[in-house]
C-alpha cells in the first residue's frame, strides 16, 4: 500500500489505471462499433444509443461516487468500479440480445463514474495536502496517452480476435490489473488539510448547489464539452465540406492528440504558478478564437492546422481546469461530491453533442452553419466561466500550489 508520506505513489498507480480505463471504456468503442453493428444487424441508433446511455448513467452516478470517495477514499470506490468495468466489458463480449447489451453499457456507465478522471481527482484531493493541482496535472499527462495506446491496440486486437474477444480481454484486464491496483489506494478518514494551504471555505454539496457560481461553472464546462464532443465526431467530414481531401483532413486532425499533451505539459511547467482561474480564462478563450479562424478561413490548410492546435491544447488543459478550479472556489472537504455534481451536466452535454450536431447538419449541411452555432456556444461558455470566477470568493482565493 502506498506510504501516505509519499502520495506520488498514488499517481503511479492511477496512471496505469487511467490509461486502461479511458482506453477500454471510452475510446475502444469507436474502433469496434461498426463491427458490432455488422454482426448483430442492429440499427445505428441502438448500437450507438446504448453507448450514449452509458455516458448519461455516468453523469447521474458521478455525484454519489464523489461523495463516497470524500467519505471512504478511493480504494473501495475505484476498486468496485474496476470490478463493474470488468463485468460490463465481459457482458458486452457475451451480448447476443439488445437487453444484455444495454445492461452491460449501463454497468459500464456506473463504472466510468467510479474510475475515470473525476474519481481519480477526488482521490488525489484527499492525499495531496500541499500540491493537489500538481498531482492532477501529472495524472492528466498519463491519461492523455489512453487514445494513443488503445486506438491502435484495439484495432490490432479487433483484427486478430474480433470485437467480442477484444472486450473479453479488456474485461479481464480490469479484473486482474486495475482492481488490484485500486485496492492499493488508501481508505478510511481523510487527513486534515493544514490551515496554511486552505484556499477557500469548505462548502457542502447543498451549499454549492444553492450558489449561482456553481451553475455558472457547470454551464461553462457543459457548453465547452458540447463543442468538443460534437467536433470529435464531425470534424473530419466538416473539413471535407470545406474542400479538403479526406487524407489531408485526417492528417491535420492528428495534431489534436499531441497538442492535448503539449498543453498539459505547458500548464504543468511554465504555467504552474499561474492561478487556475487565469488558466481557465485562457483555455475558454482559445476555443472561440479557433472556431472563428476555421469559420472564415476554413478553406486554407494553415487555418485548419491553427484550429486543431488550439482545439487540442484547450481540450487538454480544460481537463486540469475541471479538476482544479472547483477546489479553489468551493474548498476541499466535499470536493468529490461537488466535482461529481459539476461533471453530471458535462457528461449529458457530451452525449448530446454528436446527435445535436448531426441534426444541425441535416438541417443545413453548410460548414459555416454548424461552426456558427458552435462559435456562439463557445462565447457563451467563456462568458459564464468569467462570471463564475469573477465572484468575490474567487477573486480573493489563493492559487493551489
Amino acid at each position: 500500500m502506498p506510504d501516505r508520506k509519499d502520495p506520488w505513489k498514488i499517481i503511479r498507480l492511477l496512471a496505469i489505471t487511467q490509461i486502461v480505463s479511458w482506453g477500454s471504456l471510452f475510446y475502444a468503442f469507436a474502433i469496434v462499433a461498426h463491427d458490432i453493428q455488422r454482426e448483430l444487424g442492429w440499427r445505428t441508433e441502438l448500437v450507438f444509443g446504448a453507448y450514449s446511455w452509458s455516458l448519461l448513467v455516468s453523469g447521474l452516478a458521478a455525484t454519489p461516487a464523489g461523495m463516497l470517495i470524500d467519505r471512504y477514499g478511493g480504494r473501495w470506490v475505484m476498486g468496485i468500479g474496476s470490478l463493474l468495468a470488468g463485468a460490463g466489458m465481459i457482458g458486452l463480449a457475451l451480448s447476443h440480445s439488445f437487453a444484455l447489451y444495454l445492461v452491460s453499457w449501463t454497468v459500464i456507465g456506473f463504472a466510468m463514474a467510479m474510475v475515470l478522471y473525476e474519481a481519480a481527482f477526488a482521490t488525489i484531493n484527499r492525499e495531496f495536502l500541499h500540491s493537489p493541482r500538481k498531482g492532477i496535472s501529472v495524472l492528466t499527462l498519463f491519461g492523455g496517452l489512453a487514445s494513443t495506446v488503445f486506438w491502435p491496440l484495439t484495432l490490432k486486437l479487433n483484427g486478430m480476435l474480433g470485437w467480442r474477444d477484444t472486450f473479453l480481454v479488456y474485461g479481464l484486464i480490469h479484473l486482474l490489473l486495475c482492481a488490484p491496483l485500486h485496492a492499493l489506494l488508501h481508505a478510511g478518514p481523510r487527513r486534515a488539510v493544514p490551515a496554511a494551504v486552505k484556499v477557500a471555505r469548505d462548502y457542502t454539496l447543498h451549499e454549492a448547489l444553492r450558489d449561482p457560481t456553481f451553475w455558472k461553472l457547470a454551464f461553462a464546462f457543459s457548453a465547452n464539452m458540447f463543442i468538443f464532443s460534437s467536433l470529435s465526431v464531425h470534424l473530419i467530414p466538416l473539413l471535407q465540406r470545406f474542400g479538403h481531401s479526406a487524407g489531408m483532413a485526417v492528417l491535420v486532425s492528428t495534431l489534436i492528440g499531441p497538442m492535448q499533451v503539449a498543453g498539459r505539459i505547458v500548464e504543468m511547467t511554465l504555467a504552474r504558478n499561474i492561478r487556475p482561474q487565469m488558466i481557465g480564462k485562457l483555455t475558454f478563450a482559445s476555443m472561440p478564437a479557433g472556431l472563428l479562424a476555421l469559420l472564415f478561413l476554413g478553406q486554407h490548410e494553415v487555418a485548419v492546422a491553427a484550429f486543431c492546435i488550439l482545439y487540442g491544447a484547450s481540450n487538454g488543459v480544460l481537463t486540469i481546469v475541471r479538476g482544479t478550479v472547483p477546489q479553489v472556489l468551493f474548498g476541499r472537504e466535499n470536493y468529490g461530491a461537488i466535482s461529481g455534481a459539476l461533471a453530471g451536466p458535462s457528461l449529458l452535454a457530451k452525449s448530446a453533442g454528436p446527435i445535436a450536431a448531426a441534426a444541425f447538419i441535416e438541417f443545413n449541411s453548410s460548414p459555416a452553419w454548424l461552426l456558427g452555432i458552435l462559435f456562439a456556444v463557445s462565447v457563451l461558455s467563456l462568458v459564464f466561466f468569467l462570471a463564475a470566477v469573477r465572484s468575490e470568493r474567487a477573486g480573493n482565493a489563493m492559487a493551489m500550489e
